[in-house]
């Protein structure tokens, strides 16, 4: 089957990512030294939603990451999970996400994290890659961490509305993402809530491959939950929405929809549950 298959081929990239971090985490241990950390988790998801709209055609993802980091700021990190339906650019059963960033301490409760990622989609069609700068500022007051972060993708051919004219290969769009998250743990248990809104604007429609990081040019997308914590584990409860209307994911359509049936939308609002191993 080939969501099995998606499920193989993402568990294979994170154990590749783990034993290729080996070498470090062994450097690090023998010279006694803490600046070089290796940190890494595995996720098993009821949908995978990338700015409130379904990559996973609403059905289970599992994703993995890896991220090696230095104390004086610089890391390197991957993560990795199973496409369907929409998600799928170019025909591609999985995203591949290469990072590359430095996080800066502002002050004991504040930091700044500029970074870079790549977004990367084996096996699709040729030019769906992009590339994706963003910055980040996070604060910590008490039991309460608010971040706020842009991410802003120069103008690609991935991103374009293309046509099949003959001369549309040359279109190049960009995409910009802007965002604030919300955390606060709740005393006395190992509970956290959690906050999230986004606003998208980029370009409108299907891209060139079948898909697109705004489908519908400009939108929000939000989410309310709580996560519980035990050990390693973390499980996550979440109400995932976006602003797109039906009038709207109706042009958007078969594609925009569970199947690709072209009834619903895989953009409005769902319960997503989630368990975390983080090691």
């Amino acid at each position: 089957m080939r969501i099995e298959e998606d499920i193989m081929k993402t568990i294979a990239i994170a154990a590749a990512l783990i034993a290729a971090s080996a070498p470090f985490a062994a450097h690090a241990g023998e010279t006694g030294t803490a600046d070089l950390t290796v940190s890494g988790s595995a996720t098993l998801t009821s949908d995978y939603r990338f700015r409130g709209v379904s990559q996973s055609d609403k059905n289970m993802a599992v994703q993995g990451g890896l991220t090696v980091s230095h104390a004086s700021g610089p890391y390197l990190g991957a993560w990795a999970s199973n496409l369907a339906g929409w998600g799928t650019f170019g025909g591609a059963n999985m995203e591949l996400d290469l990072l590359a960033g430095y996080k800066a301490k502002l002050s004991d409760n504040a930091a700044l994290d500029v970074g870079l990622t790549w977004y990367m989609y084996p096996s699709g069609a040729n030019d769906t890659d992009f590339a994706e700068p963003y910055a980040k500022l996070s604060g910590t007051s008490g039991p309460f961490t608010v971040t706020v972060g842009a991410a802003y993708a120069p103008k690609q051919y991935a991103l374009a509305n293309v046509s099949n004219a003959p001369n549309s290969r040359g279109q190049k769009q960009d995409n910009l993402y802007i965002w604030t998250d919300g955390a606060a743990a709740i005393s006395g248990t190992p509970l956290t809530a959690k906050a999230h809104v986004g606003y998208s604007d980029g370009n409108p429609g299907l891209g060139p491959n079948g898909t697109s990081v705004a489908p519908t040019g400009r939108y929000w997308d939000w989410s309310l939950g709580i996560d519980a914590a035990w050990r390693n584990l973390t499980l996550n409860l979440s109400y995932v929405d976006t602003d797109i209307t039906t009038a709207e994911a109706a042009r958007l359509q078969p594609n925009f929809s569970t199947g690709q049936d072209g009834r619903g939308s895989i953009a409005d609002g769902a319960v997503l549950a989630s368990i975390t191993a983080a090691f």
